[in-house]
Order: C-alpha cells, then sequence, then structure tokens
C-alpha cells in the first residue's frame, strides 16, 4: 500500500510540474529556464517508477541515508534562500527619494514584457505620489529585442504621463550590476535612491546593489503574475547560489 501511494504522489507531482513547464513556456518569456520544470517532472516520474519497482529495497541503507542528508541539506539551503527572498516581496521604499531606478526586462515591439510593465507601473505610481523624484530607466538592447530596454521604458512612462524632463536614459547594460553601475553616473553624489524591481528579484537586487557600491539603497517591490511567481523564485535560488559563488 505504502509503495503505491509513494509511487501515485511522484507521478502526480511529475504531471504538475511538466503541465506548469508547458505553461511557462508558453509566456514566452525570453529564457529557457521553463526546461527545469520539465527535468524536475522526469524526477519525480524515475522516483515513482523506484518506488512501483522497489528499487529502494535493493539499495545499501548507508547509501539511502547519504541521499536524505543531500537531500536534506539542500532542502535547508533552499528554504534559507527563499525566506529571504520572502522577507522583501514586499519593499515599499521610502517617501521623497531623489531618484529611483528602474531595472530593465524584455521589451517588444507591441511594448514592455509582462514582468517589465509591472516595474513601470509601479514607477509611475511612485513618481505620481512623489513629484520631485527623478526616474532613471536602465536597460540596453538584447538580442531578442528591437530596441533598447530603455527607450522602450521611457516611451511607455511617456505614455502614463511622467514628464521627460524627470526621466533620465541608461541603455547600455545587461545584467542587473549594469543597471545600477551606470545608472551611478547619473546620480548626484550623496542622493537618496531606489531600487524598483519585481518583488521576487528585489532580495538579489539589493545585494548587487550593495556589492556595486550603491550601498544606501531601498528597494521599491513591484508585482509580479501570481501564476508565474513559483518559476520566478526557484530561478531566483539558482541565480542567488551563482552570485554567492562568484
Amino acid at each position: 500500500m505504502k509503495k503505491h501511494v509513494l509511487t501515485a504522489v511522484s507521478v502526480l507531482l511529475s504531471v504538475v510540474c511538466g503541465v506548469y513547464g508547458i505553461l511557462v513556456c508558453g509566456a514566452a518569456s525570453g529564457t529557457v529556464f521553463f526546461l527545469v520544470w520539465f527535468v524536475i517532472a522526469v524526477g519525480f516520474l524515475a522516483l515513482g517508477l523506484s518506488f512501483f519497482f522497489s528499487v529502494w529495497e535493493k539499495v545499501p541503507r548507508i547509501v539511502i541515508r547519504a541521499i536524505l542528508c543531500i537531500v536534506i541539506a539542500g532542502g535547508l539551503v533552499f528554504g534559507a534562500v527563499e525566506f529571504q527572498i520572502v522577507r522583501q516581496l514586499h519593499a515599499s521604499g521610502m517617501p521623497g527619494l531623489d531618484y529611483i531606478i528602474v531595472l530593465g526586462a524584455q521589451v517588444r515591439e507591441n511594448g514592455p514584457s509582462t514582468v517589465l510593465k509591472y516595474r513601470l507601473d509601479r514607477a509611475v505610481v511612485y513618481l505620481k505620489e512623489n513629484p520631485d523624484t527623478v526616474c532613471i530607466v536602465s536597460g540596453g538592447q538584447g538580442h531578442n529585442e528591437p530596441f533598447p530596454e530603455a527607450e522602450g521604458m521611457a516611451e511607455y512612462l511617456w505614455e502614463q504621463g511622467i514628464q521627460d524632463d524627470r526621466l533620465l536614459m541608461e541603455s547600455e547594460s545587461g545584467t542587473t550590476e549594469e543597471n545600477i553601475k551606470n545608472s551611478l553616473r547619473l546620480i548626484e553624489k550623496g542622493a537618496s535612491v531606489g531600487i524598483v524591481t519585481n518583488d521576487f528579484h528585489v532580495f538579489r537586487a539589493m545585494q548587487t546593489a550593495e556589492r556595486a557600491g550603491l550601498e544606501n539603497a531601498c528597494a521599491i517591490a513591484a508585482g509580479s503574475s501570481p501564476l508565474y511567481l513559483p518559476n520566478n523564485m526557484l530561478r531566483e535560488f539558482f541565480a542567488e547560489i551563482k552570485f554567492l559563488m562568484l
């Protein structure tokens, strides 16, 4: 009975991950991270088959214990990183900042991607509530983009009623670190600064800002699509591990 329950649960998780991977793929986010969900799906399927064919009964206990230790250690690391990400999901920044930096994301011919639109809409709200704040839109042109991200971002903000004299464009960067380093050149020394990015990205973005020399910045979290939040949270885990290793 136990064998069949474990098999059924594993197969169900495999199906869920596979279907979710298809949904993420359909979002056309510009990355291939959705493939990770298919890898996880295959892993759960293999686990289910191992339960069904009683493979674990043939594995030495010391090996099983070693595998369990690795899984538990990995789970603790994953939980610790995700806890820090969750803590920053609702960062609201401070009023009256001198500058805000909106970090770039994919742009298309018909406008900003969904992820970027969340950031820009949050920036619009802040700029209208704080009329003296200057906005820096930061992002270069990727291989799959029709023009620099900063250009598309500025155009979107103009359409939302943000005056041209409140916008500065930084259109050379290709990473979050470059976003911040290049934007620093446009900021007066000693000015107060806010970083606008999606909720799931805040934790790593603020670490990146500190590493780039922007030590006293505050975070302004934009929203994100609830459907794709699990994908973004998982991707941020791997991105954080990579960040810490560099």
